[in-house]
């Protein structure tokens, strides 16, 4: 009887799924006018999308597959990198073009599955230090809640709300998966951007009487609204 010989797993070869959180833009016609805010947003916020992973949602405008290159390579030249395309059609795509992604989804802050709860994350994220100049904090489950102040180039992306006690200098982004209810609240408001569900003001677009001033951000009829507390 010959024995069997043992047959050693090689781990490096396993395909592992993995979730990773993206940012989607989604450009709209004519190109070049979006590309137009799409700078403004950048001079705002430099190096915001610098080493984010990028989705190009092609669902809303109709491009030939040339003009979806050209598009890729623009943002390439302003340090966009785009890892995959979503709601492309079959003409739009080419093996030179980044991959076409489907099944994309926007994070909730708890998911159950499988017939049963999974354990739930934490649905707010306590910061007890000040958040300094280049430090980006990323939480898509919930609120953010720092209870010193956020340096100017710093930022924060939230899913829910976000609460800063002490002065806020950089970005804030809230609802950043799709959640129109969040709210920004600081102390002392000299932001250098809000947004809420994609919808945002830059320290220019901010009324001057708001600034230096504790004050709530949130989302009305689809406009930004930004109120004193005091």
């Amino acid at each position: 009887m010959t024995a069997a010989a043992a047959v050693r797993s090689n781990d490096s070869l396993r395909l592992r799924g993995r979730s990773f959180m993206a940012f989607v833009l989604a450009p709209a016609l004519p190109v070049t006018e979006w590309l137009t805010q799409f700078d403004k947003w950048c001079r705002n916020s430099p190096n915001f999308f610098a080493g984010k992973p990028i989705i190009l949602d092609l669902a809303g405008v109709t491009l030939a597959r040339s003009e979806v290159a050209e598009l890729i390579a623009l943002l390439a030249a302003r340090g966009v990198r785009v890892m995959g395309l979503e709601g492309a059609q079959p003409d739009q795509l080419s093996p030179s073009l980044p991959p076409l992604l489907q099944g994309g989804r926007e994070l909730p802050a708890m998911t159950s599955g499988g017939g049963a709860l999974r354990p739930k994350e934490p649905n707010s994220l306590l910061i007890e230090t000040p958040i300094r100049s280049g430090q980006s904090i990323t939480f898509p489950a919930g609120d953010v809640i720092v209870l010193g102040s956020v340096s100017s180039g710093a930022e924060i992306v939230a899913g829910g709300s976000i609460h800063v006690y002490g002065a806020l200098r950089g970005r804030a982004m809230a609802g950043s998966t799709g959640n129109t209810r969040a709210r920004i609240f600081c102390s002392r408001n000299e932001a250098e951007l809000i947004s809420i569900d994609g919808y945002y003001r830059t320290a220019e677009q901010m009324d001057a009487h708001l600034r230096g001033r504790p004050t709530q951000c949130r989302l009305q009829d689809r406009v930004l609204s930004i109120e004193a507390l005091e």
